[in-house]
């Protein structure tokens, strides 16, 4: 057989190949080419060094070209591969974007990959357009059209920040004992009783439940966080009323801290969350003694992220809530038990957002103030 690219190697040359078979680290396609070259070298024809090397017979010419019209790197060096060229241009892009952040087809809850295919093919001159496609052009602009995340969008203004600053001024401050700082919140739960009894664990075998469950109403979780020592106090009650509320701060003032100076009561933005509810549950006089005693700081309109409790209620689901409780009286008892290993153990919450930070991070959604005189 002629063979038009005859590789003659230098001593030198065939040292460095078998140096780079017999060890270190290469890419395979570099490895498959040192091997080409040397049984080239030996004087084997192309169909044995394909077969041997388990490759193509037009890789074996092209490696014998690079080497005789270029030189050993040449030939062990892969040149950049153009690739085929890009199914939509860039205003073509841009429109598929565009598509992708408008409202989806009418009957249709949210644009799909197919959706934005068929789109792309109806708003422009190709005759097809994969999904494949669609889903690259997407990702380099990191969109997911499919995806909708629920969000609390509050009004940042004056107000917001003043009432922000305030709550995060006090989570900054030392503790103090004749002032406590006090995150009060509430959450409904269900008591979920269970139809079928479920199968206990053994070896091999994880603990399994019945899917149909029975109903049997809901409580509500009335929690208190210190801010700066472990204690966390939950009372459950039938409802969430003003005068639910208005117990909860009696308790608060008389039976948690009976030798506190003033409470200041971190609380969210609820309607029964006032000092009104006090006033509409006790006589005017009882009213005015307890809220002597307590000091209110509401967080901002829809930002109860600010309100630490709402980490420990996360917590307290976590651990303990994460299951079917069908009775009320069992779910004081295992959240009493929760509460006081949490407490036993000295868990706190470790806020680290401070009022430095939020000038710092959230400089856009302060007011502007530059330009007003």
């Amino acid at each position: 057989m002629n063979i038009r690219y005859r590789v003659e190697l230098e001593e030198a040359e065939r040292a460095q190949l078998k140096a780079m078979l017999s060890g270190g680290k290469h890419a395979v396609r570099k490895l498959k080419r040192a091997q080409i070259l040397l049984a080239a070298d030996a004087g084997e024809n192309d169909e044995a060094i394909a077969r041997t090397v388990s490759v193509g017979g037009s890789t074996v010419h092209r490696t014998r070209r690079c080497f005789v019209e270029g030189n050993l790197e040449a030939a062990l060096s892969e040149a950049p591969r153009p690739g085929a060229a890009r199914k939509l241009s860039g205003k073509e892009t841009a429109l598929l974007v565009a598509t992708a952040c408008s409202n989806p087809p009418a009957g249709r809850k949210r644009w799909t990959l197919d959706l934005l295919a068929g789109e792309m093919v109806r708003l422009t001159e190709h005759a097809a357009v994969s999904r494949e496609t669609v889903r690259r052009r997407l990702a380099e602009d990191d969109l997911k059209p499919w995806r909708r995340d629920m969000w609390c969008i509050p009004q940042v203004d004056g107000e917001y920040v003043a009432r922000m600053e305030d709550v995060l001024d006090l989570y900054a401050e030392p503790a103090d004992p004749a002032r406590p700082v006090v995150c009060f919140d509430e959450s409904p739960t269900q008591l979920i009783g269970e139809v079928r009894q479920p199968v206990p664990a053994a070896p091999g075998q994880p603990e399994r439940f019945d899917c149909e469950y029975r109903r049997n109403g809901t409580a509500n979780l009335f929690v208190f966080l210190d801010a700066h020592r472990s204690w966390r106090h939950v009372k459950v009650t039938a409802q969430r009323t003003a005068k639910d509320f208005a117990m909860c701060m009696r308790d608060l003032a008389d039976t948690h801290y009976p030798e506190a100076e003033l409470i200041r009561v971190v609380l969210d933005n609820l309607s029964t969350h006032t000092a009104g509810a006090l006033y509409e549950t006790f006589p005017a006089p009882e009213a005015h003694r307890i809220l002597q005693r307590l000091e209110f700081h509401h967080t901002p309109k829809h930002a109860s992220w600010l309100n630490m409790v709402e980490i420990e209620i996360g917590v307290l689901r976590g651990q303990c809530l994460d299951r079917r409780i069908a009775e009320r009286e069992c779910l004081i008892s295992e959240i009493k038990a929760w509460q006081q290993q949490r407490n036993t153990s000295g868990a706190r919450i470790d806020w680290k957002f401070t009022t430095q930070k939020a000038r710092d991070k959230l400089t856009r959604a302060y007011p502007d103030t530059a330009n007003k005189s």
